[in-house]
């Protein structure tokens, strides 16, 4: 009798270890399910237009705007000292920002003898601005190419900032926790589903035979 209730303790022991690590795994893939949601919406969709970009047409605009640095902040661009990287005074950037509508606070510019010049990528398109330090004369242009290429450049952080750069990094970390879950969870279930381990076999098989036998 005493080994029957130690081998029916040892299984219920077994059960509720089990039951724990499904209840764990459960709750991690739903959490990172809900985290990745939209993401991997927005990274799968990129993913099929990136792959088509050639036959999807952008027609690209073109923003071109103009403007005279007033005499007391021309001043503080006098020279023809050469810099690169230095950014605009504080009080040409925010007059910028108020006649141009462009946020220029601390960015980096290049200083020649002759000009100011400021590169200014975006997602989905470009823009530059340029500063003559003998007139004042201000010239900008913006350039954008649609919205598809404004999602296509967010899916490969291009020209997105280090914010952007920080979420793909969380949401890619999700994605593991995701997948590795999802993977923990398939083996728990896998005796009661025959074709767990053939098809995640053929997931992995699938990729690899295709770039062996198509990618040169």
């Amino acid at each position: 009798m005493g080994e029957k209730q130690a081998a029916r303790g040892r299984v219920q022991d077994g059960q509720a270890g089990r039951a724990f690590w499904l209840k764990q795994l459960h709750r991690w893939h739903w959490i990172s399910s809900a985290l990745c949601l939209v993401g991997m919406l927005l990274f799968a969709l990129t993913g099929i237009t990136l792959n088509h970009a050639a036959q999807i047409e952008a027609r690209p605009q073109t923003l071109h705007r103009q403007a005279q640095l007033p005499a007391p902040l021309r001043r503080l661009l006098a020279g023809e000292d050469e810099r690169k990287g230095a950014p605009l005074p504080a009080p040409v950037a925010g007059w910028i920002g108020g006649a141009l509508g462009v946020g220029v606070d601390g960015r980096g510019a290049d200083w020649s003898a002759d000009e100011v010049y400021l590169s200014l990528p975006r997602p989905g398109g470009d823009a530059w601005l340029s500063i003559d330090r003998g007139s004042g004369e201000v010239e900008y242009e913006r350039t954008t190419r649609g919205w598809i290429s404004y999602l296509n450049d967010l899916h490969k952080g291009r020209n997105a900032g280090p914010v952007w750069g920080w979420f793909i990094d969380i949401f890619a970390l999700a994605c593991v926790v995701f997948s590795v879950t999802g993977l923990l969870l398939l083996k728990m279930h896998a005796a009661q589903r025959g074709a767990t381990w053939p098809l995640v076999a053929f997931g992995l098989v699938l990729p690899l035979l295709l770039a062996l036998i198509f990618i040169h």
